[in-house]
């Protein structure tokens, strides 16, 4: 949520920031606003609500300026109106500032300001940042050594909470400085040119070499290039890195939508985790494991229990992670809001392996959560000691550094903010964790661990079948649903975590009110909201308990419910028992989530699609959650 980009170079700086913020969009944001310093004068615009807004008062704009900072602001203090836009200034309009994160001391801040004589003219807790940052300069001036560099140092050292912020002033034309304090913020490399950004999308089309800073850093950008330092003062050195991406991965390639496009990305992003992780020579009875995920194996040994710390759709895609975990490997395992963790945890147990689920690498709540048991087990024997693993499909991102093993779902960047392709590159690598344990532990006979990974072996091209059968069905029958207010989804077993993730992609992107059950649980109140106005989408899959799940269909059929089924193409009963069918392959129970999660995103999408919404945008939603 929000986003940051910055330039300092040979160019002119507008055009670069606004195309940056483009690329950021999916970060969502509800204002936006870009500074430049040209001819020693600061020149501010910004503007509520989309870019588009903002590039209408620009059009006009000559703007030459070199040096410049800008923002798409997600609001958490204040309204999202132009006055509470950023980038926000100091008193005198010489520096400008643009924050990520929360200053959870701005309170206290913003009145000791007020009493040495500042005015603030939003209700941001953005702006006492550059009131602060000015108040130094002023002391800094004052004995004869200006320096915003160290000014921006010894303000950020006043503040409390997660923030990233970048920095220009009209007094120091050649500079650009940024600092990072739990919130992502990135450095770009260039010819003679220098960029930052929240995220790597904004960088890409100009440069793939980065240096991410870590917490409790800073850095001058110049046309020179980059310094970096440390909060306390002292001078940090760290090479940058090169990224594997390409622009093409940002575009939208012919999709009328990026969300429609990484739906149909997913085949691709099976069939890399499978090359990446599964020993494609592995035979029942070998004396090697047949998953190749790389962890220490201290990391692993002596499980006796596993806790899942994850938000949203990571959530769901832990549920099925504790099903798998301790269907196959036997582990004990319990799923955590991580947003609740870190408040309420619970007690410590011996032989832990804790799992922090984020796409991002970033989710504030799940890394304070992974902190949290961090610092508590710190002390503790040797048996309670702390043992992290995170899921992410971002290797350079803040997840990645806390904890000291990560399983890369390499699902590629994603722009929607629905997730869809990291939601299956998640559900591969607990699969892969699952059947690696299995194998370490003997709880599973090799010859059933080998027909588990031939059936994820035929996934990529199920998928494709389910792709090209399904889409324009859906869409079709996506029609019948641009006007209805409720839907209930119900699965049991290893699918209820689907029906889950199905109506919230309903409910993320078509702002239709949807909610996902046991199907068990049914008759136990939720019944009292079926008639004939609210659909109801079960997953009825062959295994031990699709008798179940019709049977729990035919309860609410009898409350004159339309029965959605996500089912096999060929299934009898389930046919005489659902008015829709929304056919899959038959496969083993075991792996069907990857398989019938697809029809749902499908629906989800088309409604929302027909329903003339910004469906890669949703309103008031953002794709990293890096606030609290």
């Amino acid at each position: 949520m929000c986003g940051i980009v910055g330039y300092i170079g040979p160019q002119a700086a507008s055009g670069i920031l606004l195309s940056g913020l483009q690329k950021l969009e999916y970060r969502g944001y509800d204002s936006a606003g870009i500074a430049t310093v040209l001819e020693a004068q600061l020149q501010c615009i910004r503007a509520k609500g989309k870019l588009h807004h903002l590039e209408e008062k620009l059009a006009s704009w000559e703007n030459p300026a070199v040096l410049g900072i800008g923002h798409t602001r997600w609001a958490t203090h204040g309204k999202p109106e132009e006055h509470n836009a950023h980038p926000h200034r100091d008193a005198r309009e010489r520096l400008a500032v643009v924050q990520n994160g929360i200053i959870e001391n701005y309170r206290e801040l913003r009145e000791e300001l007020k009493e040495r004589g500042c005015t603030f003219r939003s209700e941001t807790d953005t702006e006492v940042i550059p009131h602060l940052i000015a108040e130094k300069l002023e002391g800094l001036q004052a004995k004869g050594d200006p320096s915003l560099l160290e000014a921006v140092r010894q303000a950020v050292n006043h503040l409390e909470g997660a923030f990233a912020i970048a920095v220009v002033s009209a007094d120091f034309p050649d500079e650009l400085i940024v600092a990072r304090q739990q919130a992502p913020l990135v450095v770009g490399f260039g010819n003679g040119e220098y960029f930052c950004a929240s995220d790597t999308p904004a960088l890409i089309h100009h440069t793939r070499t980065v240096l991410t800073l870590e917490n409790q850093e800073l850095a001058r950008l110049t046309t020179q290039g980059v310094d970096l330092y440390h909060f306390e003062g002292n001078r940090v050195r760290r090479p940058p890195r090169t990224l594997n991406w390409n622009p093409v991965m940002v575009e939208k390639q012919g999709f009328k939508h990026f969300m429609l496009k990484e739906i149909y990305e997913q085949p691709g992003v099976v069939r890399t985790c499978l090359e990446q992780y599964v020993d494609s020579n592995w035979q029942p009875g070998k004396e090697k494991s047949p998953i190749r995920l790389n962890l220490a194996p201290d990391l692993t040994a002596n499980l006796e229990n596993i806790q899942i710390m994850a938000c949203g759709t990571s959530w769901h895609a832990s549920l099925v992670g504790k099903h798998l975990l301790e269907q196959l490997a036997g582990i004990p395992t319990v799923v955590q809001y991580a947003s609740e963790f870190r408040y309420a945890p619970s007690p410590i147990t011996a032989n832990t392996l804790t799992i922090g689920v984020t796409q991002s690498g970033e989710t504030a709540d799940t890394l304070a959560a992974l902190e949290t048991e961090q610092q508590r087990r710190a002390q503790q024997p040797a048996h309670l000691q702390a043992h992290l693993l995170g899921i992410t499909n971002r290797p350079e991102s803040s997840l990645a550094r806390l904890v000291p093993a990560i399983i890369d779902t390499h699902a590629g960047i994603e722009i929607g903010v629905a997730a869809t392709k990291t939601f299956m590159a998640q559900l591969m690598a607990f699969y892969f964790l699952a059947i690696e344990l299995a194998y370490q532990r003997k709880t599973v006979a090799p010859q059933r661990l080998g027909e588990i990974i031939d059936g994820l072996q035929q996934l990529p091209a199920q998928l494709e079948q389910v792709l090209e059968s399904q889409e324009r069905y859906v869409e079709t029958l996506a029609h019948d649903f641009v006007e209805t207010q409720d839907f209930i989804y119900i699965g049991r077993g290893i699918n209820f975590p689907i029906a889950l993730e199905g109506a919230l992609k309903l409910k993320e992107i078509s702002y239709i009110h949807a909610e996902g059950y046991p199907a068990g649980e049914m008759k136990h109140g939720p019944i009292a909201l079926l008639d004939a106005k609210v659909p109801v989408v079960a997953i009825a899959m062959p295994g031990t308990v699709f008798e179940k799940v019709l049977s729990n269909a035919q309860e609410a059929r009898a409350r004159d419910a339309r029965l959605i089924g996500v089912t096999p193409m060929n299934e009898q009963e389930a046919k005489e028992t659902f008015d829709t069918l929304l056919p899959v392959p038959a496969v083993d129970e075991l792996i069907s989530p990857l398989l019938t999660v697809v029809p749902l995103q499908l629906l989800s999408y088309h409604i929302a699609a027909l329903r003339g919404l910004d469906v890669d945008q949703p309103r008031n939603l953002a794709k990293s959650v890096t606030v609290e």
